[in-house]
């Protein structure tokens, strides 16, 4: 039996692309910083950071696991969870995003294609709104460039287009897509 493959897919990131993460981020900062003060805001940021460092992706669950269990403070982890996993992230949409993903439907099959950790990845994506808008196609990878097979396989296509800001996932789809591509 054949395989259905559409004339074109559109892959879309999601952090710097259809949200604004580093928006998203300083309001958390600001959050922090209210809330526990400079020098334990900092220390939430410096854990931050080395747990990217270890798992070369934004860990937030691990990263809140982490900075509640050195610090001590009775209800931090559930003061934290709060503020990361409440926050309004529809708040955060780049204008337009909406009617853009309307517009992308009508030239080709819109997927969101986005890489991060498997728990806070996935519910920004959805409390955001954009899996509905996307009709839930969301593929989330904790490092796309070694899932770009699984991805072609998952949503065969004769041209893809690629919206992504980190040049080694561009570099990963020249080494390995099946098709024709255009990254933007």
């Amino acid at each position: 039996m054949a395989v259905h493959r559409e004339p074109l897919v559109i892959f879309l990131d999601v952090d710097n692309t259809l949200l604004d993460n580093d928006g998203l981020k300083a309001d958390v900062g600001q959050k922090l910083h209210a809330l526990f003060g400079e020098a334990r805001a900092a220390r939430f940021w410096e854990i931050y950071e080395e747990v990217r460092a270890e798992v070369d992706y934004v860990d937030y669950p691990t990263t809140i696991e982490r900075f509640s269990s050195e610090d001590g403070e009775p209800g931090l982890l559930g003061r934290l969870t709060e503020i990361l996993y409440n926050y309004p992230f529809k708040d955060r949409l780049y204008p337009d995003v909406f009617e853009t993903l309307e517009r992308l439907e009508s030239r080709g099959l819109p997927v969101i294609l986005s890489d991060g950790d498997p728990v806070y990845q996935p519910l920004k994506i959805q409390r955001s709104g954009l899996a509905e808008a996307v009709g839930g196609r969301v593929m989330i990878c904790v490092h796309k460039e070694a899932e770009l097979p699984r991805v072609f396989e998952t949503y065969p296509a004769d041209h893809y287009v690629m919206v992504d800001d980190k040049p080694r996932i561009h570099a990963a789809l020249e080494r390995t897509c099946p098709a024709d591509f255009t990254t933007i």
